[in-house]
C-alpha cells in the first residue's frame, strides 16, 4: 500500500457522523471506531496479527484507557498519532504486558496475538514474541556485539558461530552492519544517538520477534537520523509487523500502513493511513490533523 509523504492539511470534513458515535467535542462519550471491527479494512490477503478487545487501563484508581478494540495487521506499520498524555503509550506498553513492571497498574479487556491470549501465555514468551524499542535509546554498558547477542545468550542454544552469525543478520536487518562490523568490540556508548537507537532495534531483533513495538523511536534524533530510521522500518515490514506510536503525523504519514488516533485515553479513530489523513470521518481527528488542537 502506497504511504504518504505528508499529511493533508484541511481534509474535508466528513458528510456526517459514524452511527453510534459521540457528537464533536465530547470526547468523554463512547466512539464508534471506524474500521475496527469491519472485515473489509485490511483488504484481501492481509492477516490480522494482535486483536484488541474492550482494553481499559489503570494506574491505581485512575483510569488511561477505555474499551479500545481494534486489530493489528501482519507485516504492515501501524502508527498511532495523539497529543501527548492522550493514551497512546500506555496502550503500546499493554501489548507485550510491559505495563507489569509498573506498581498498581491494572488491565481489563482482550489482547490476543495469532489468537492467543497473552494474558495466558509466559510473560518471557510474550516479550520474546513481540519486542520493544523505546523513546530514548538504552543501550547496555557493554560492546556492540554483546549488546545484539545479550536476547541469544539468555534464551541458549546456540553455539558461538551461531551467536555470532544472528548477530551480524540482525545489525545488518538494522542497516547498521557497515557501519559497526569493524568495531564489534567496542563500547556501545561510542555510537551516535542514531547508531544506538538502531543498536537497539537489532538488539530486539536479533531473537526474531513477531511484533515490534516502538514508541517515539525518532524523538530525540536529528533529522538524518530520524530518515535512516523510517527507511530501516519501511523494509522491516516485510518480515515483522510493526507498531509504532509517534508524536509527528508527517511521520505517520510516510511509513505506516495504518493509522490510530487516540484523545483522552479512547481510540477514536482507526483506518488505512491515507483515509485518516484526507478524508477522515471523525471531526476530533480532522482538528488534530489540522492543528486546531494538540
Amino acid at each position: 500500500m502506497p504511504r504518504l509523504t505528508t499529511p493533508m492539511p484541511g481534509s474535508p470534513k466528513p458528510s456526517e457522523e459514524l452511527a453510534g458515535s459521540s457528537p464533536a467535542g465530547d470526547a468523554a462519550a463512547p466512539v464508534t471506531v471506524q474500521g475496527a471491527a469491519s472485515a473489509e479494512l485490511f483488504g484481501p490477503g492481509v492477516e490480522e496479527k494482535m486483536r484488541i478487545t474492550g482494553l481499559n487501563f489503570f494506574y491505581d484508581k485512575s483510569q488511561a484507557l477505555y474499551d479500545v478494540s481494534l486489530r493489528i495487521p501482519t507485516n504492515h506499520v501501524t502508527a498511532f498519532i495523539g497529543p501527548s498524555g492522550c493514551g497512546k503509550s500506555t496502550f503500546l506498553r499493554t501489548l507485550n504486558r510491559m505495563f507489569e513492571t509498573v506498581k498498581g497498574t491494572r488491565v481489563e479487556g482482550d489482547v490476543r496475538l495469532d489468537g492467543e491470549d497473552i494474558f495466558d501465555l509466559d510473560v518471557t514468551s510474550v516479550r520474546r514474541r513481540v519486542g520493544m524499542v523505546f523513546q530514548k535509546s538504552n543501550p547496555f554498558p557493554k560492546s556492540i556485539f554483546d549488546n545484539v547477542a545479550y536476547g541469544l545468550r539468555v534464551n541458549g542454544g546456540l553455539s558461538r558461530a551461531q551467536v555470532a552469525e544472528r548477530v551480524e543478520r540482525s545489525l545488518v536487518r538494522a542497516a547498521l552492519w557497515d557501519e559497526v562490523k569493524h568495531k564489534l568490540h567496542e563500547s556501545a556508548y561510542g555510537l551516535s544517538g542514531g547508531q544506538q537507537q538502531r543498536l537497539c532495534i537489532a538488539r530486539a531483533l536479533a531473537v526474531d520477534p513477531e511484533v515490534l513495538l516502538l514508541d517515539e523511536p525518532c524523538s530525540a534524533l536529528d533529522p538524518i537520523a530520524t530518515a535512516k530510521i523510517e527507511e530501516l522500518l519501511l523494509g522491516l515490514a516485510d518480515s515483522c509487523t510493526i507498531v509504532i506510536v509517534t508524536h509527528n503525523m508527517q511521520q505517520a504519514a510516510r511509513v505506516s500502513d495504518y493509522t490510530g488516533f487516540f484523545l483522552m485515553g479512547k481510540l477514536v479513530e482507526f483506518d488505512r493511513t491515507e483515509q485518516i489523513f484526507q478524508a477522515p470521518a471523525r471531526k476530533e481527528t480532522e482538528d488534530y490533523i489540522t492543528g486546531r488542537f494538540g
